[in-house]
């Protein structure tokens, strides 16, 4: 996979993910940079749910939005 590839799916990933919760910024999704357990604590932080209620949210959004991004990135 190419550089402008990677950065495209990174985008479509950025903007599926603001979807689902809009409270992320731009700033905590660079952060977050396509890293499981980040966007789970940033989620948390920012909706002020537990672990477990991020957990079962982005299982949920994952098996709807069926992606390996997790697993590349």
């Amino acid at each position: 996979m190419n550089k402008d590839t990677a950065q495209g799916n990174w985008l479509q990933f950025k903007g599926k993910v603001k979807e689902q919760w809009g409270k992320l910024t731009d700033d905590d999704l660079d952060i977050i940079a396509g890293k499981r357990d980040q966007l789970l604590g940033k989620i948390q932080e920012r909706h002020g749910i537990t672990k477990d209620e991020a957990e079962k949210q982005v299982t949920a959004w994952h098996e709807k939005n069926p992606t390996n991004f997790f697993e590349r990135y």
